[in-house]
């Protein structure tokens, strides 16, 4: 059986790639090794960000392996560290990912990507949750994260009626940040990646850490749970020689050389 996972390293970003013909499914083996690797990507200290990608410009991912669910795998088995797909539930991983989108992401494959912190999406990509067809629930991420990022009566309508959003309008309501030609999503991603790969990778991490760890507090708790050092990220950041190299790299008018530590 080949790898349904591949990976490359890239100088500080390591770029993963769903490779599972012909739709990019998902199923618990495969979810098991997307884990394995997102936790070897947290716990390398030399990578600072990750791109998910996938095979092919049709679809990014059919989410989960119908066939293998037909087959007897169920929601309660066991997926993996992250939860389904490596990610959706990995939440101690305090470094960027970003999700390069090519074609169709359905179901899981959306829900995925709605775990990464950035999306590029090819202009063609459409977005779709037919759970509701198929007696079922987008619960690794659709129903808890969707109506975060969207209004909640356009969520709802997604996740109620099954509707396929495409890529415009998905960067209208904000649910993507680009929008490009499909032989440039994996270029733009990686371009985006490599700027981010430039920057303070702990300051990177203190802000997703902070920005999870704040949600549906009020402004006032949310400044309170940063200064009574609730955030560890953001703890270690303070005392790093990142933190150091920043201002005086702006005062010596050069590039920061930042080190990760």
């Amino acid at each position: 059986m080949s790898n349904p996972v591949k990976t490359e390293r890239r100088g500080h970003v390591l770029e993963v790639t769903l490779d599972r013909p012909p739709a990019n499914a998902i199923d618990a083996a495969t979810s098991i090794r997307m884990g394995e690797v997102f936790c070897d990507f947290r716990d390398d200290d030399d990578l600072r960000v990750a791109i998910l990608a996938s095979t092919g410009d049709r679809i990014f991912s059919a989410g989960w392996d119908l066939k293998a669910a037909a087959g007897g795998e169920h929601e309660r088995m066991d997926y993996g560290a992250g939860g389904f797909g490596g990610i959706t539930e990995l939440w101690d991983l305090t470094k960027p990912v970003i999700a390069a989108v090519s074609g169709l992401a359905v179901g899981g494959g959306c829900e995925i990507m709605l775990a990464a912190d950035l999306v590029v999406a090819s202009e063609g990509a459409e977005f779709w949750f037919p759970e509701t067809r198929l007696g079922n629930v987008p619960d690794a991420g659709g129903v808890q994260r969707l109506p975060r990022k969207l209004p909640r009566n356009v969520a709802m309508e997604l996740l109620l009626t099954g509707r396929r959003m495409g890529a415009p309008e998905a960067h209208e309501w904000g649910l993507v940040n680009w929008v490009v030609p499909p032989d440039q999503v994996l270029g733009k991603a990686r371009e985006v990646a490599d700027h981010l790969a430039r920057n303070a990778p702990l300051s990177m991490q203190a802000i997703k850490q902070v920005v999870r760890g704040i949600e549906g507090l009020s402004t006032r708790d949310a400044f309170g749970a940063v200064q009574k050092g609730r955030f560890p990220a953001y703890e270690r950041m303070l005392v790093s020689e990142d933190h150091a190299e920043g201002p005086r790299a702006f005062t010596e008018k050069r590039e920061p050389d930042f080190k990760g530590r």
